[in-house]
């Protein structure tokens, strides 16, 4: 592989670490200066379940470690390190618009989608960053026009990037389910011999562990709707990227990698949409990863005292992680071959609503039913 070593990839992620984890821990220090725009003082909504009132906005120390690890990776690698800040740069209006409705309460989703769309098109005019193929007979005839891929592109990436901020609900939830889908990319790019990809996907996993190791499981920082719109634009470009860079990566890939937020999300719409008759938008409380909350975790309530909710709120995280691997592993094992990703994603998809389906009955697997 040309450019920087495997060192110096490492070295990265280490930075990006620090950074984000020092970072992390200062705006945590100092949350009784900012706690009356930064941190999270509502308990009453359908997707709250956190026990006091702390900081939303762990973004910001995730986006000073990439920007760390970008000017690193630059000093080392002229090359790779101007295509990651690019990267970084194209991100900044999907994250300065989360970061607005953290701070305010005010931001519409209409306008955090479309700025993470105009994200995506930055992405796909700076960096090339457009998807080419799919493996989807009909959406293949689209992707091979420039306008019809960058649409598809800003589609795909806003969807990613909402999607992971849905399933922002408990500590550690989304950002280790972050973490697991960068695992997955930087593993395929070293196959791949991208070391570029690898070196971006490991300073992606350095800074979110920074954050996550104050998330989980004491809670006691968020990612909020900055941080979490901007790691689902993080990893959707870059899945997009190893994809239009390696012609060896199954088109599949990408998606089986994303597919637990990506499917969470489509799965609420529909249910909003077409069993409620409801505004797709319109937060409400029966996600999968609430369900879990209330009805799987229902052991742990103890005497109801934050301690023992904080506890409860963390327990519900390992559930979807295992989830979550269920389509990560496949798509590892199985990167180069569209067929067999393909059948993996029909799997996951049908045991999800099987999940679905016996915990919203009260029918939860006995497995999932342990006690202390």
């Amino acid at each position: 592989m040309k450019g920087h070593s495997t060192i110096e990839s490492m070295l990265i992620l280490f930075l990006a670490f620090g950074v984000s984890l020092v970072l992390t821990l200062l705006i945590i220090h100092s949350a009784k200066a900012h706690a009356h725009f930064s941190n999270d003082h509502d308990f009453s909504g359908p997707q709250k379940f956190h026990a006091a009132a702390v900081p939303r906005v762990g973004g910001i120390g995730i986006l000073a470690g990439l920007a760390a690890a970008a000017a690193l990776l630059y000093f080392v690698d002229h090359d790779a390190g101007r295509a990651a800040v690019r990267l970084v740069l194209c991100g900044l209006p999907t994250f300065a618009i989360g970061l607005a409705e953290d701070l305010t309460k005010k931001v519409s989703p209409r306008w955090r989608l479309l700025a993470t769309a105009f994200s995506a098109l930055l992405a796909v005019l700076w960096l090339d960053a457009a998807i080419t193929r799919t493996a989807i007979v009909g959406l293949d005839w689209i992707v091979a026009f420039p306008v019809g891929a960058a649409l598809v592109t800003m589609f795909v990436v806003t969807g990613v990037a909402n999607s992971v901020n849905i399933i922002d609900g408990f500590n550690g939830l989304s950002s280790m389910v972050v973490v697991l889908i960068l695992i997955s990319v930087a593993y395929v790019a070293f196959q791949a011999d991208d070391r570029l990809i690898a070196t971006l996907a490991l300073a992606g996993i350095g800074a979110v562990l920074g954050f996550f190791i104050w998330n989980f499981p004491a809670g006691l920082i968020f990612l909020g709707d900055g941080g979490a719109y901007f790691l689902g634009f993080y990893v959707a470009e870059l899945a997009i990227l190893l994809l239009h860079r390696n012609p060896g990566v199954s088109p599949m890939f990408p998606l089986l990698v994303c597919i637990y937020p990506v499917f969470e999300t489509v799965f609420s719409i529909y249910r909003r949409k077409v069993l409620r008759s409801q505004p797709p938008s319109m937060p409400d409380g029966i996600h999968l990863h609430s369900l879990i909350y209330r009805r799987v975790m229902r052991w742990a309530i103890g005497d109801g005292g934050a301690k023992e909710l904080t506890r409860r709120n963390s327990m519900t995280s390992p559930y979807l992680w295992l989830l979550c691997m269920l389509s990560v592993i496949p798509a590892v094992l199985f990167w180069d071959n569209t067929m067999v990703l393909t059948g993996f994603l029909i799997l996951f998809a049908l045991s999800y609503l099987l999940l679905y389906w016996r915990i919203v009955r009260f029918k939860s697997p006995r497995w999932l039913l342990f006690r202390r």
